[in-house]
């Protein structure tokens, strides 16, 4: 699609969504010569000529265009309606003022019109602001949201008393599109910081986005609903359909946790290994875009592995690189930067073994920002750096209210404790619990083929559960799925099934012991449990003989 043709498009667009009729005046101020730039104090719309503008007009509509790097383009077009009787009025009294100032000699220009440094004169040249015609009238945005109008002498800075210049033209809505329309932090911030300074100029509410140029990678309508407004039946019902397994409220616990503040969304899960804590952030993302199989693509979801290593919130915001010059984007920075493109979009931030490093050294400064709303600060640079990823990054962004972050915990040796002041920001919620045979049962129920293997390890696996959970232990839906899994495979391919039980539970459940003399009731436990394979009695043999000489136990050694 060449220049022209998205210039048209877009004004066409423009034209609807305002209700242009025939007698409306459309400017097209997309040429070199005519077009938009930003200002001080403002925003320079264009050149137009509205030389033969009339009351009989019932609207004006100013077409413009900004470029940013490192390839976006701003379309945006400016209405007025309301105050075009005001608009008509001020091109009327300049090219009075013109007139008058041309015809009279003896009467400097500034005495008429004003001071030279109120109308942007040169001093002392005498040189006169305004012209009898309004073949080159010069639109402006200037800082209380108004149109002005000046048909001679252009204003490098809005920064003047405007008085003078009245009557000025309310706006009455702005609609805007971004070209290219793909979803991606590539977008330049540059771009949607635009789009909110035309906000921040005219009022947000009289900003409005088209969609002109849909492309396969731009959002789908799903995508642009905010979790609160989709009824919680159909998020669950969406989960379960993409494999997972709640049966205790756990979804409609994350959905509100995630839900209740307006501006602040974190969560952490907590329980046993294997029990669908990430599966659960994922799939309920999913299931709020639209995403109907479980690897879909979503381009509005990143999963953040945390590692042992980080000290320091690089990890999760990234750091300059001094070699190449660039900045260096990791997933959680570049789910920032696409929830700051696209904030009508819910975006989730899987935080994936959060206590794997010390939350609060790596996490900090993201839980300050949320909290004081302070931007996070990412270099010290005054222009934009180069992003890894091709995205410009400007030195500091806050954090954007449709970001969604969830956090996932084990705790275990090899985790760190997480403090007070992380509990405190964040809403914890508890999954160890296992409805081992709801989840057996909806197993086959997705794979058939899986039934013969059910139904020889199932029992087996409630046994051992039942033995385990009195003393706070237990396996969560991995290891019986895998179980399941293994068995049914061998069945096929590894020659049969004799003692594939055994070797599982020596392999996948018994492997995990470990304890000292109060864990004596476990082991004896598992040996009425598992009276009947002869692997699994000879390793709990074993244990309960360390337990009698060391007074501890511990199957891997």
């Amino acid at each position: 699609m060449n220049l022209a043709d998205r210039q048209r498009q877009f004004a066409e667009a423009a034209q609807k969504r305002f209700g242009a009729t025939k007698a409306t005046r459309l400017s097209k101020l997309f040429g070199v010569s005519n077009s938009a730039k930003i200002i001080e104090g403002g925003i320079q719309l264009g050149v137009s000529n509205l030389e033969t503008a009339s009351p009989k007009e019932d609207a004006y509509i100013f077409a413009c265009v900004l470029k940013f790097p490192p390839e976006d383009e701003v379309y945006f077009a400016v209405l007025v309606r309301s105050a075009r009787e005001q608009l008509v009025a001020r091109l009327d009294a300049m090219k009075a003022l013109g007139a008058a100032a041309k015809a009279t000699t003896a009467v400097p220009a500034a005495a008429l019109l004003g001071t030279d440094e109120e109308l942007g004169d040169d001093a002392g040249t005498g040189s006169i602001p305004y012209s009898a015609r309004n073949n080159l009238a010069v639109v402006y945005i200037a800082g209380d949201g108004r149109i002005y109008l000046r048909n001679a002498k252009f204003w490098e800075s809005l920064k003047i008393d405007l008085v003078p210049f009245a009557p000025a033209a309310e706006i009455d809505g702005i609609a805007v599109a971004l070209y290219p329309p793909a979803v991606s932090a590539r977008r330049s911030l540059l771009a949607r910081e635009f789009v909110g300074y035309l906000g921040s100029l005219v009022g947000r509410e009289k900003v409005h986005e088209l969609t002109v140029w849909p492309d396969e990678s731009a959002l789908s309508p799903t995508m642009c609903r905010m979790p609160p407004v989709i009824p919680l039946g159909d998020i669950e019902t969406a989960v379960t359909a993409l494999g997972g397994h709640y049966p205790g409220g756990e979804v409609r616990r994350y959905h509100a946790a995630l839900n209740f503040l307006p501006d602040k969304h974190f969560v952490i899960l907590a329980g046993l290994s294997g029990t669908g804590k990430t599966r659960l952030a994922l799939n309920y993302a999913r299931a709020v875009h639209g995403v109907a199989k479980p690897d879909g693509a979503d381009p509005l979801l990143f999963v953040c592995p945390v590692r042992p290593e980080w000290t320091d919130p690089t990890g999760l915001t990234g750091y300059p690189d001094v070699l190449s010059g660039r900045y260096v984007v990791p997933p959680f920075l570049e789910a920032v930067l696409v929830a700051t493109a696209h904030r009508d979009s819910p975006v989730f931030v899987v935080l994936d073994e959060l206590n794997l490093a010390r939350v609060e050294y790596y996490l900090s400064d993201v839980l300050s920002c949320i909290e004081t709303g302070e931007p996070l600060q990412l270099h010290s640079n005054s222009v934009p750096m180069e992003g890894s990823n091709g995205t410009p990054v400007i030195a500091a962004i806050p954090i954007p209210s449709n970001l969604f972050i969830t956090g996932t915990i084990n705790v275990d040796e090899t985790t760190n404790p997480v403090s007070d002041k992380v509990l405190d920001r964040a809403v914890v919620i508890d999954m160890s619990r296992v409805d081992l045979t709801g989840f057996l049962d909806g197993l086959v129920k997705r794979y058939p083929e899986l039934v013969d293997a059910r139904k020889a390890a199932g029992p087996v696996l409630l046994d051992v559960q039942t033995a385990l959970l009195p003393h706070n232990l237990g396996f969560g839906y991995r290891v019986a799925q895998e179980v399941v899994r293994y068995h049914a495979f061998a069945a096929t391919h590894a020659g049969g099934t004799g003692d594939v039980l055994d070797d599982l539970m020596v392999q996948k459940v018994l492997v995990k012991l470990r304890g000292a003399d109060r864990q004596r009731g476990l082991l004896t436990g598992l040996q009425k449990a598992l009276v009947d394979l002869p692997r699994s009695q000879a390793l709990l043999k074993r244990l309960l003989d360390d337990l009698d000489e060391f007074g501890s136990f511990q199957a891997t050694r």
